[in-house]
């Protein structure tokens, strides 16, 4: 059996360079963090004494006799890709819901490719792992989503991540000390919004047309270079909110749906209580706001915004992990096709002696 955790991620600045349809152009750069919320996968070989072969458990309970079968559109594609052949039993549980902006489905595809490959004795690198997941989401679902995601989350950490135009990229973890991380964490406030929306949905319109967005993009990807110079020097950390700010008010300009009269409420109260900046995590439209707020205000916005869900979060550093692993009996053996077949015209005989 193995038990895989794998982190959610924030981003700050480069939303949207981390896109093939921009980067492949003009290069790209985000500037991003895992936090202690995690997507958990357990999973292990399924004996065989089923009529099924892979049972998958999340908000459904899947159980199926072939992969084909298999509703879940990530657990049947990484599967296929891997070639797996023998039954599977996998469960997920998640911190935080689905479709928030954290990048979740990220999140659980690295940890599903990480988590099928420590069942099978292999190690894979982090940069490995974010490498299948992106091909995972981005060539077989065919889905508009960017890099970053899966990146952040197989990494963990606070990086500056790099996207060359020839498609390679670089993880460069930021380099600043622990006080003055403690520092950027505890201005950092994050709500939930209650509007749940896919990062498929909110993108489909505008990412294939990214390098039309040139003028609003550039300073966009320049913020990440700028974030960083203020994080790793003494200037007042407040500028990093500010900037934060700026950065929310460009990616507004990118595309109008990416915020709405319910989202620029909430923020427009943040500022009002205390709040320095603050964006819309991943695409847009809904899920996680993230807010800088000097300490001393939190109280204040936390009961202004208190028919949202505050989540406290703190920075980790380890991303994908395998927490657990412990040996199971090998009925490989009996783990064939031909087992069902079986199993079945076992059924039926015991179904007729009664």
């Amino acid at each position: 059996m193995i038990i895989s955790r794998t982190p959610f991620r924030i981003s700050f600045f480069g939303g949207g360079t981390d896109y093939p349809s921009w980067f492949n152009r003009f290069g790209g750069a985000v500037l991003g963090a895992s936090i202690d919320k995690y997507s958990y996968l357990l999973c292990r070989h399924l004996p065989p004494f089923f009529d099924f072969r892979y049972s998958i458990v999340y908000s459904q309970n899947e159980r199926k006799k072939s992969i084909d079968e298999i509703a879940h559109r990530a657990v049947r594609a990484v599967l296929t890709h891997l070639g797996v052949k023998r039954g599977i039993h996998l469960a997920h549980h998640g911190d935080l819901p689905a479709r928030s902006g954290m990048g979740s489905s990220s999140a659980f595809t690295v940890g599903l490719l990480h988590t099928l490959a420590a069942l099978e004795g292999r190690l894979v690198p982090k940069a490995e792992l974010a490498r299948q997941a992106i091909h995972v989401e981005q060539e077989l679902l065919a889905e508009h989503v960017g890099c970053q995601d899966q990146i952040l989350t197989a990494y963990g950490g606070l990086n500056h991540v790099s996207f060359a135009p020839n498609g390679e990229f670089s993880v460069q973890p930021v380099s600043v000390s622990r006080e003055r991380l403690d520092e950027l964490s505890n201005h950092l406030m994050l709500f939930y919004t209650g509007v749940a929306r896919t990062a498929e949905a909110m993108t489909a319109s505008y990412v294939p047309d990214l390098h039309e967005n040139e003028e609003q993009l550039r300073p966009i990807g320049d913020m990440v270079e700028e974030g960083i110079k203020i994080l790793a020097s003494d200037r007042d950390i407040h500028e990093f909110g500010a900037l934060l700010h700026h950065a929310w008010q460009a990616k507004k300009a990118v595309n109008a749906a990416i915020s709405n009269p319910h989202v620029d409420g909430i923020y427009a109260a943040a500022i009002e209580h205390g709040a320095v900046g603050g964006k819309l995590l991943g695409a847009g439209g809904g899920g996680f706001m993230l807010l800088f707020a000097p300490p001393e205000h939190h109280a204040a916005i936390r009961e202004r915004l208190k028919k949202f869900i505050h989540v406290p979060f703190k920075f980790e550093p380890s991303g994908s992990q395998i927490i657990f692993a412990d040996q199971e009996e090998d009925y490989s053996v009996y783990d064939t096709p031909e087992r069902l077949t079986a199993l079945d015209a076992f059924r039926e005989l015991d179904e007729g002696a009664v």
